[in-house]
């Protein structure tokens, strides 16, 4: 792998952890047993706070459907649009009703949950007449809930603050339990004065029983061929609450491009469902992917999987002249800014501009007597130009102390519009 790969990809690292949601720290301090980072959450009032968290979910177990409680949760009207408000009117999920209280008299109520083979979904509220402290809302945080056969970690999550600032109210989504379980232990995260945490549960009754069926459940066993590999599609899950397809890549530069997933349409009845995220994991068996959409429109006639854009890659071969100016020089149709060149006893340092999905591959300068490969980047950042477009700037570092004449690049990563359709059969 070239320098530049192995730095951008760090880069991306450091980039994607800034918003990093305290979930995945959950499942990396599970595995590693270690104390998470905290992660401070502001939420202005009656403000919608959402966080996306996007991993694979992966599970070997049929489940019946979604529980039936028979009356609607109340007081989540604002955290609820399209099909969750719709299942919550029908009466759809399971109340709760358990309350625990935290260290400092707050009321933590599980008030109820939503659960089918994708994903459960709690509803919970905290209360506190004195209001909640910074503390309380700053390091709460929900832990996998246990249960029989069930280790399920939280996914995503929402939550408003009323006017006086002394309730809570939010959901939060979590990998499917077990159709099994009679009993979940919801775990969870509560911070101290002294800005240390600690843990808590409250076991809720749970009852699958009666439960609606998943409605689509099937292999679609196809292949698409992409620039460096090959996208497999394997299994299509759609239940009352959303939509989840499977599969595999094999591809070489998935991740040398940010995103390259969400570039992934499902069409239902020729009309573009919800992207609600998704992810991929790596093992030694290779890397699966999980993209997750809305639930499935009724009276369904037509269901389709479109590649609109993946990973790609240009074999470039380019030597431009160095010089700044106010044109850019374009890489087939990306555009490439040379916006500083610096030569120091030590360094040359060029600093760039490109398009935000743009990666370089196999770059290096050049004068009359030398080639110098790429040593690094640093100073990675993203600029929003005065016409709205924003670009990603980062300086490329030579081992060198002459000012070099051309910049060669070998090839790029981007997001490729592909264009590919797969249609899944409708019985």
């Amino acid at each position: 792998m070239s320098n530049i790969e192995d730095k951008l990809a760090e880069e991306k690292k450091r980039i994607d952890s800034y918003t990093a949601p305290d979930e995945l720290e959950t499942r990396l301090r599970e595995a590693l047993n270690k104390a998470p980072n905290k992660q401070k959450q502001n939420a202005p009032l009656w403000k919608l706070v959402a966080v996306a968290m996007f991993f694979i979910v992966i599970i070997g177990y049929q489940y019946n459907g979604l529980a039936y409680y028979g009356k609607k949760l109340f007081g989540f009207d604002e955290m609820m649009t399209g099909t969750l408000m719709e299942l919550n009117e029908e009466g759809l999920g399971q109340i709760v009703d358990e309350t625990v209280t935290l260290v400092d008299g707050t009321k933590l109520t599980i008030e109820g949950v939503m659960a089918d083979s994708n994903q459960l979904i709690l509803y919970y509220s905290l209360n506190n007449p004195k209001g909640i402290k910074d503390h309380i809302r700053d390091y709460f945080r929900f832990l996998p809930i246990s249960g029989f056969l069930t280790n399920s970690f939280p996914t995503s999550g929402t939550f408003i603050v009323d006017d006086n600032q002394t309730e809570i109210k939010g959901t939060q989504s979590f990998e499917p339990v077990s159709p099994f379980a009679k009993k979940l232990t919801v775990n969870f995260q509560q911070g101290m004065n002294n800005n240390q945490t600690v843990e808590e549960f409250v076991t809720i009754p749970y009852n699958p029983n009666k439960a609606l069926q998943t409605e689509i459940k099937q292999s679609i066993n196809k292949a698409i061929k992409v620039d460096k590999g090959t996208i497999t599609f394997q299994t299509i899950r759609a239940t009352p609450t959303m939509t989840v397809v499977e599969g595999k890549l094999n591809v070489e530069n998935f991740d040398r491009v940010p995103d390259a997933l969400w570039g992934i349409q499902l069409y239902a009845n020729g009309k573009e469902v919800t992207s609600l995220g998704g992810g991929y994991q790596s093992s030694l068996l290779g890397r699966k992917f999980s993209l997750n959409y809305d639930a499935l429109p009724k009276g369904l006639h037509s269901l389709e999987l479109k590649i609109n854009e993946f990973a790609g890659y240009e074999n470039v071969d380019k030597k431009l002249a160095l010089a700044t100016n106010n044109n850019p020089t374009m890489l087939n149709e990306k555009e490439l800014w040379i916006q500083d060149i610096n030569t120091t006893s030590e360094m040359v340092e060029i600093t760039i501009r490109t398009d935000n999905d743009v990666m370089l591959d196999g770059v290096s300068i050049e004068t009359e007597e030398e080639v110098t490969p790429l040593k690094t980047i640093v100073r990675q950042s993203y600029v929003k130009l005065e016409d709205g477009q924003q670009m990603k700037e980062r300086t490329l570092l030579f081992e060198a102390n002459t000012e070099p004449e051309f910049i060669y690049i070998n090839g790029m990563h981007f997001m490729k519009e592909y264009g590919d359709m797969i249609e899944i059969p409708v019985d």
